[in-house]
């Protein structure tokens, strides 16, 4: 499966101007790792719950060390693809009390999403890059504790310095991979209107980074070009949903269409649905809705 290398990495970059980098075709991008072991697997991206999650037990709320017991007795589904801000510590005590709910109610942990304001690891600052990854060095630690495969930095509104921005997924990556775990690139921020920047930051950064494509995240000029390039190379996706209206459909835009793109890019999950809704319960009934949905386009493909 051809890669770049790291050598070959660095010489890409350091030997052209940025420009003549990001203009070079990324027909070698491909998908790193295969993990069959969440293949055809749904799961929910705990964004989902942002609005509904409080530290104590509370009417119409949602308490994150229930989330696990919920995915297997009332949503059907395994994966918990996390996000930092839904997480109320970092500690070890209360990751360690995380993960083995999650185990007592056979869920995975694939993820967590290093959601974190302010972090720039991208900067042309020294000293905020090197900040920056303090940081998510540290998130990685707790991902660890979790038993989490995958971490997704958060990328920014502005667009970064290309060199560095690639040389610090490396030192995250080179980090990560002896605790089991690889580095995600999400289309969010400056990537949302690029659709071809994740295969190409995935050919300059080689090894141990693959695509994290959220349907919803593209601006709606470049949605389905964006998902065609960033499919290939994912090893999960948020399969996002917007408002679903009073007959349950979704004219946002087309979800048939994305899990078109990505069936057809030969990916078989996992699916983490993302969705929203002011009321828990409902949230929790279009949430099983989605998954039916799903598991129904995944059947007509499958006969």
């Amino acid at each position: 499966m051809p890669i770049f290398s790291r050598r070959r990495m660095i010489q890409t970059v350091g030997a052209s101007t940025v420009g003549v980098s990001w203009l070079q075709p990324a027909a070698e991008a491909q998908s790193n790792v295969a993990h069959s072991d969440v293949t055809g697997l749904f799961g929910v991206t705990t964004g989902s719950f942002t609005r509904h999650l409080t530290q104590t037990a509370e009417s119409g709320k949602l308490v994150m060390l229930d989330l696990p017991k919920i995915m297997k007795n009332e949503l059907g589904m395994r994966v918990i693809d996390l996000m930092t801000a839904t997480l109320p510590s970092l500690d070890k005590e209360y990751l360690d009390k995380f993960r083995d709910q999650a185990e007592k109610h056979d869920c995975i942990i694939t993820n967590l999403k290093m959601n974190q304001p302010g972090i720039d690891m991208g900067s042309p600052i020294a000293a905020t890059r090197a900040q920056a990854i303090d940081v998510y060095k540290r998130t990685i630690d707790a991902a660890a504790i979790l038993g989490c495969r995958w971490v997704r930095p958060l990328p920014l509104p502005d667009r970064p310095e290309l060199n560095d921005y690639v040389a610090s997924y490396r030192i995250l990556i080179d980090y990560a991979r002896p605790k089991g775990i690889s580095l995600l690139i999400e289309n969010f921020g400056w990537i949302k209107s690029e659709p071809d920047v994740i295969p190409r930051i995935i050919q300059l950064v080689g090894k141990g980074l693959d695509a994290c494509p959220d349907t919803g995240n593209w601006t709606d000029e470049v949605r389905y070009q964006g998902l065609a390039q960033a499919f290939p190379l994912a090893v999960t996706c948020d399969f996002k949903a917007l408002a679903l209206d009073a007959h349950r459909q979704h004219s946002a835009y087309d979800l048939r269409r994305c899990f078109q793109i990505g069936w057809d890019a030969g990916f078989r999950g996992p699916w983490c649905f993302e969705h929203f809704h002011s009321s828990l319960a409902e949230l929790l009934r279009e949430l099983v809705y989605l998954r039916d949905t799903l598991t129904d386009w995944v059947r007509q493909k499958s006969e």
